[in-house]
């Protein structure tokens, strides 16, 4: 939920002292991508900007952060809702990526929000107040890339008592970081005159006001708290004399001052309203008791004693921090037992309201565990995808017991450390929660007991899977057999929606040893082959006509994807069929059938119905580039490319793995080898600290094939040899086939520089398995040219499109030409294949 308060530009008094130095300064930040207003609190750092703001009349976009907000998702709403608010058509495609979730909302809402902010044509002013509040390192990287790419016109300004916590050197060096920090933000000696004078009804002296102005060193705060500590004393003198010390003995003695001279009901109405992080009439009344609350507020507002209201009625308001932070102080610290119950009273008001996220927080600090966990669970599947991170705190943050009755809380914990790669923590708490599930058996029922269980397996064996553990993974699954019912919650979690792993759903990817994997693989696709409604299965369906696909083993690569595309439990899973017709088009391309490699990726297209469709494009098109690629189509390739939006420069990671190759092998075959190399770097780096063995080793022969091209063969040979002694145990083919005739080049080279000894860098079970390749691209190559010198082009053509099922007259149709000559061409692919029929012909051409 989006609080509307946050939106607003605070409220400020009509008395304020004209700073003309300072507003020339932030003038200044119009110049720059990024304003920081920096010092510590009380140095009038959110007046200071909502002046400054309302004197430009710019338009301008306004957040009040708090800690609520530390959240990815609710960080980039927030600033997105500030901007619809000023321009009411802009936000659609952000909260489109925001609403899916986090692992969507991590890739996809910084450059959606890019595009949209690109759009605009006119000066923007985005003011981040509190920023001191988000710590969250998603937050931070996801601002570095937004600032990297922000447009000219649009100018982030950020208030915050701390120094920025992302690099900003190269900003600066650049001139795009313009900084107003504490001594620029103090007042000058002739703006305290002016304060005293203008602002107060203190009759003091220019001694006596430079004496203050020394004490506090121009800290804006500490001279409003002076003032208001010298109207309430008898000797202003005296008063004056007593001020010293640091900064923060001088607040707490000015509050303290300040406090004492409150009557017990103001007293009392302080101290407990100061736990809310805003406050109404309604909610104070609620905390505190006290039914003149409204008059209190407004009292507050008059004394000027550190109260910001938070909208144009003056319905909402908010505690200077300074004040706040005093007050709670002060609160815990004498009357605990209080600190507990006003906790309470705000959590149960709160939750009436409908403000569930708010009233959490409160049931945690009023030891409410039961409560929390009440709303957690009312709320559960909303947290998981909007929430994450304050769910992920919340949790860790009750006792273990808490939820130990709440087998879904603790499953959907454990979904959401997967999500954000805690994993392992994630493997820690499966383990805790395998333990407490078990000794629940008999004080739950029968049901609740076996559907708990079964997705613990379930998610135990996931964690297995992780950590690439292929034997105790099998022996979860047998559990998960057991226990799970086909169908279950967790197994088809997500269905068409696009998850933002890859890794997740290309169970290949964790597959090092491909021995132990095949036997894995066959083991529970026989067994699960034959559930009609257990879709989960075909991730493993996928997977193993990859395998089987990298040894060549082309005909049972493509039986396995044919089975899989036979099962209708699958045809929903949007992000299943992707990683089946992936696959399913390289062994057409493999098999000779390139049109027929070309219309699977085409068709899935036309299949794919989810709300998340253009993400899932993105994995389609990368495919599709290096298809067109190994077809000879370049201008597809640069087509691509250009509209892909990647960057050779942008941040590697796991998450689109795919895309990263894609764009390497696009470079590549442009000729711009250095900027290949430098994502190819970084990407080996990446593959290398997470152990995926197989995305390295097509990176390792992609970084030889580029110093080839360049002409580098001794630096070719290098990654080549890594590259075999990682494949080589496992029995890699295709990855080096599928390179072609440069790998032939660079096969050959590395035969000729080992076995002439002119190195002992490489090792003899290299050359060996050096040859083993060649020998089999030699094999491949003579199958192609022998069928294609068998039939003619169009023939050849014909046999693709029988391949991919079409009849005599869609055939006729797709390739212009009348059903006639089809039947024609038909009789002569008989003929030359010495075959009577369709099936025939297919297998005769596969052999």
């Amino acid at each position: 939920m989006i609080i509307s308060s946050k939106l607003h530009f605070p409220q400020l008094r009509k008395a304020l002292v004209i700073r003309p130095r300072l507003m020339r300064m932030l003038n200044e930040g119009m110049d720059s991508k990024l304003t920081l207003v920096s010092a510590q609190a009380g140095y009038g750092k959110t007046t200071a900007l909502s002046e400054w703001a309302k004197q430009r009349g710019e338009l301008t976009a306004w957040v009040s952060l708090d800690k609520l907000d530390n959240d990815f998702i609710q960080f980039w709403s927030l600033v997105t809702a500030s901007i619809q608010a000023r321009i009411p058509v802009f936000g659609s495609t952000v909260f489109y990526y925001l609403e899916k979730g986090l692992s969507v909302a991590l890739e996809h809402t910084i450059p959606a929000l890019l595009n949209e902010l690109n759009q605009l044509t006119e000066e923007l002013v985005i003011i981040l107040d509190d920023f001191h509040f988000i710590e969250l390192p998603a937050i931070h990287h996801s601002f570095i890339y937004l600032l990297d790419h922000l447009p000219s016109r649009i100018h982030l300004y950020i208030a915050s008592r701390t120094d920025l916590s992302i690099p900003t050197a190269r900003l600066l060096a650049k001139g795009e970081y313009h900084r107003i920090l504490m001594q620029d933000l103090r007042f000058l000696l002739d703006e305290g005159l002016v304060f005293f004078r203008d602002t107060t009804d203190l009759l003091l002296t220019k001694e006596q006001v430079t004496e203050l102005f020394h004490q506090t060193e121009g800290w804006i705060s500490g001279l409003q708290l002076a003032a208001i500590s010298l109207k309430q004393s008898n000797n202003i003198a005296e008063t004056i004399q007593r001020f010293s010390g640091r900064q923060q003995d001088i607040s707490d003695y000015l509050l303290e001052e300040v406090l004492h001279d409150q009557s017990g009901p103001m007293l009392s109405f302080l101290l407990e309203t100061s736990i809310l992080n805003r406050m109404n009439q309604s909610l104070c009344q609620a905390v505190t008791g006290q039914i003149n609350s409204q008059n209190q507020l407004e009292k507050l507002e008059k004394l000027n004693l550190f109260i910001v209201p938070l909208d144009d009625h003056r319905s909402w308001y908010r505690y200077h921090h300074l004040l706040s932070d005093f007050l709670k102080q002060v609160l815990l610290r004498t009357d605990p037992d209080q600190w507990i119950q006003v906790h309470i009273r705000a959590g149960t008001w709160l939750e009436k309201h409908g403000y569930d996220e708010e009233a959490v927080e409160h049931y945690l600090e009023g030891k409410q565990v039961a409560d929390a966990v009440r709303l957690i669970e009312k709320n559960l599947h909303a947290l998981v995808q909007s929430k994450s991170v304050a769910l992920h705190r919340w949790v860790s943050l009750l006792p273990e017991n808490a939820f130990a009755e709440k087998p879904m809380i603790e499953m959907f914990y454990i979904s959401v450390l997967l999500g954000v790669g805690e994993w392992d923590a994630a493997f820690s708490r499966v383990g805790q929660a395998l333990t407490r599930f078990r000794e629940m058996k008999g004080k739950w029922n029968e049901a609740e007991w076996k559907e708990a269980m079964g997705n613990i397996y379930f998610f135990c064996s996931i964690t297995s899977y992780l950590q690439k553990d292929m034997d105790q993974t099998s022996k979860y699954f047998e559990l998960v057999e057991r226990f799970m019912p086909e169908g279950s919650f967790f197994q088809t979690m997500g269905r068409n929606r696009y998850q933002g792993y890859d890794s997740f759903d290309d169970y290949f990817a964790f597959i090092n040893d491909l021995h132990v994997g095949e036997a894995f693989l066959s083991k529970w696709i026989t067994i699960w082959g034959e559930k009609e409604e257990y879709p989960f299965v075909g991730l493993l369906y996928a997977s193993y006509s990859k395998l089987l696909y990298e040894w060549n083993r082309l005909e049972e690569a493509d039986l396995c994807v044919s089975q899989a595309l036979g099962r209708q439990d699958m045809k929903p899973f949007a992000r299943i069929l992707i990683q089946i017709a992936i696959s399913a088009s390289r062994i057409q391309q493999a098999l000779g059938n390139p049109d027929r490699a070309s219309e699977v990726l085409k068709q899935v297209k036309l299949q794919i119905d989810s709300p998340d469709y253009d993400l899932f494009m993105l994995s389609i098109e990368a495919e599709q580039a290096c298809l067109a690629l190994q077809q000879g189509s370049f201008d597809y390739a640069l087509e691509w490319l250009q509209r892909s939006g990647l960057a050779y420069t942008d941040e590697v990671s796991l998450y689109h793995v795919l895309e990263h190759l894609a764009l390497a092998r696009v470079l590549v075959s442009c000729g711009r080898m250095e900027e290949a190399l430098y994502l190819l770097d970084r990407l080996n780096h990446l593959l290398h600290r997470e152990d995926r063995l197989r995305d390295r080793i097509k990176v390792l022969i992609l970084m030889s094939v580029a110093h080839q091209r360049l002409g580098q063969t001794e630096d070719a040979l290098v990654p080549l040899e890594t590259a075999f002694q990682l494949a080589q145990p496992a029995g890699y083919i295709r990855s080096f086939i599928d390179e072609g005739a440069m790998m032939v080049e660079l096969l050959s080279a590395y035969l000729k520089v080992t076995q002439g000894g002119r190195s002992t860098e490489f090792s003899p079970s290299s050359m060996t398995y050096a040859k083993q390749l060649l020998q089999a691209m030699q094999v491949s190559q003579e199958t192609k040219v022998a069928i294609k010198d068998n039939l003619t082009e169009q023939e050849t053509r014909v046999l693709q499109l029988i391949g991919g099922g079409l009849s005599n007259k869609e055939i006729a149709h797709r390739l212009n030409i009348s059903a006639e000559t089809v039947k024609s061409h038909i009789k002569n692919v008989y003929r030359k294949l010495g075959v009577n029929n369709r099936v025939q012909a297919l297998q005769r051409a596969k052999e």
